[in-house]
């Protein structure tokens, strides 16, 4: 009667525990968000709660239609690659294929038992048994879940009790599976309408002769789009190097003047008596070497558009002259009499700060007013840093065709220096930096060593925005997934291989960093 009891007691205490991990289970897969987080932390209470050592989960892969270990409870990276089984093979390959829990009650003496992970010695063979059941989706078996348990008391009905235990756990796991790819496919149909809008966006915002797809380039993109077929003086602000040459050049070639010239000026590179002759032209005569008539930068740019570059830096004089063609549409060559009329679309651009100039008196209040109709800013590369490996490939390709040189790629460690630069001198020193490592560059990539010293010092990174943990994590995770794609020729199986992972993760990180693996296939 004693015993009995105690075997009564036993059992209860058995069923309490049971409860208590299948309490902390059900609470980690309701509040998962990722299948193969929440399936570690499965095995782990099992181990912990309940002794199930080697706790594993295997997935049929469904590219090769192999069993993998998608999780397992302490057992080696190298253990996991080589846990691998076809179906029908071995235990756990014969549980997913007939859909049917088995027992072994001593794995040594279980022929069927391949211990492929090597993670059992002799001695834990005699002590052991494996339980696996199926996972099942509907009545299709996509994996399954396994444990090593050793009785105390004897193989018998506590086996059977755990054998139970272990099928309401994988029902579980099977709806977890299905509840995540559910929301994950959600996830993803979201991503592509959204890339798809993007793509729509960027498709209608896009400036082939400017290359960036930043968010602050497309908010450039669609200023020039909704400036270029009017009338309107655009005022281009940024800093040297940032591209307001392009920009130009794009709201031209954008508007109706489309056919008319582009006629630029660079204000700084002329002194004040030969830019006023630049712009308005001279009658012959007008001064001393007037020995023709000329006809100025205004005239030129007839029914088209007038760049003036550096507007900054025009003397109050000319600023006058200047202010009186915006407003009267009208000017004089030097030395004439005649009121031409003047049909152009003025563009300027400065790197000044004109509102401090205007407070020193070194730049008009009312011409600054007169330029700034419509200004657009261009930010600095520092500012845009997604586009700076975007350009570095496109004056890699550019300048490997000029130079006649086969250089395919940018190594990992060039592009880390290359985005944490801080480029003072924005997308022009980028361009000289890439056309120096062309020509010193005798391999079929570039390498660190072929980029300039100043890229090379901790000092160039900017400390004022540097980069933050996870910018740079998820920049070194990408181009490691971006190294072993080009390394297997897109081969997703083969590159999850190369990077010690499974399959199913290397999907989900190409997804989410937009990456297309057919781009890395060699035709």
């Amino acid at each position: 009667m004693k015993i009995d009891s105690n075997i009564a007691r036993e059992n209860q205490d058995l069923a309490l525990q049971d409860l208590a991990c299948l309490y902390e289970i059900t609470k980690n897969l309701a509040s998962a968000a990722h299948l193969q987080d929440c399936l570690e932390k499965v095995v782990d209470i099992l181990a912990d709660m309940k002794a199930m050592e080697n706790g594993t989960v295997t997935i049929v892969n469904p590219v090769t239609r192999e069993l993998e270990i998608e999780v397992a409870h302490g057992i080696t990276a190298e253990a996991r690659r080589r846990g691998k089984y076809k179906l029908g093979e071995g235990i756990t390959g014969r549980v997913v294929a007939t859909g049917e829990p088995i027992i072994v009650p001593q794995i040594g003496e279980e022929p069927l038992f391949l211990n492929r992970t090597r993670t059992r010695g002799d001695e834990q063979k005699k002590k052991s048994s494996f339980l696996c059941v199926p996972i099942k989706t509907g009545s299709q078996s996509i994996g399954a879940l396994s444990i090593d348990r050793s009785y105390e008391h004897g193989f018998g009905s506590q086996s059977e009790q755990d054998m139970r235990f272990l099928t309401v756990i994988s029902s579980l796991i099977s709806q977890t599976v299905q509840r995540v790819q559910a929301v994950n496919e959600e996830k993803e149909a979201l991503n592509r309408e959204n890339q798809q809008l993007k793509r729509e966006l960027s498709a209608k915002n896009r400036i082939t002769e400017i290359i960036g797809n930043s968010s602050r380039m497309q908010e450039v993109f669609e200023m020039v789009h909704r400036v270029a077929d009017s009338n309107a003086t655009v005022l281009l602000r940024g800093e040297s190097g940032t591209g307001k040459t392009l920009v130009a050049k794009a709201i031209h070639y954008n508007s109706s003047r489309s056919d008319g010239p582009f006629i630029v000026v660079n204000c700084s590179a002329l002194p004040e008596t030969l830019l006023e002759s630049e712009l308005f032209g001279h009658e012959k005569g007008s001064f001393t070497g007037a020995n023709e008539r000329k006809k100025g930068r205004f005239e030129l740019a007839e029914g088209g558009t007038l760049f003036l570059d550096e507007i900054g830096e025009i003397s109050l004089s000319v600023q006058v002259k200047l202010l009186n063609v915006i407003q009267e549409r009208t000017f004089q060559r030097l030395g004439g009499t005649r009121l031409l009329k003047s049909n152009i679309r003025l563009v300027a651009a400065t790197n000044r700060n004109l509102e401090n100039a205007v407070q020193d008196g070194h730049f008009r209040e009312d011409l600054y007013y007169r330029l700034n109709v419509f200004p657009v800013y261009l930010p600095p590369l520092r500012d845009r840093r997604t586009d700076i490996l975007l350009l570095a490939e496109y004056f890699l390709d550019k300048y490997s065709r000029e130079n006649n040189k086969k250089i395919d790629r940018i190594s990992t460690s060039a592009i880390d220096l290359l985005i944490q630069y801080h480029w003072p001198g924005n997308v022009r020193e980028l361009q000289n930096c890439m056309e120096r490592a062309v020509l010193i560059c005798d391999d079929g990539a570039i390498k660190s060593i072929h980029l300039p010293p100043t890229l090379q010092s901790s000092g160039t990174v900017d400390p004022d925005n540097p980069l933050s943990l996870a910018t740079a994590v998820e920049t070194f995770e990408r181009e490691m997934i971006i190294e072993a794609l080009k390394q297997t020729n897109g081969n997703q199986t083969r590159a999850a291989k190369k990077l010690d992972t499974s399959l199913r993760i290397i999907n989900y990180k190409i997804h989410n960093y937009g990456i297309d693996p057919k781009q890395f296939k060699v035709k």
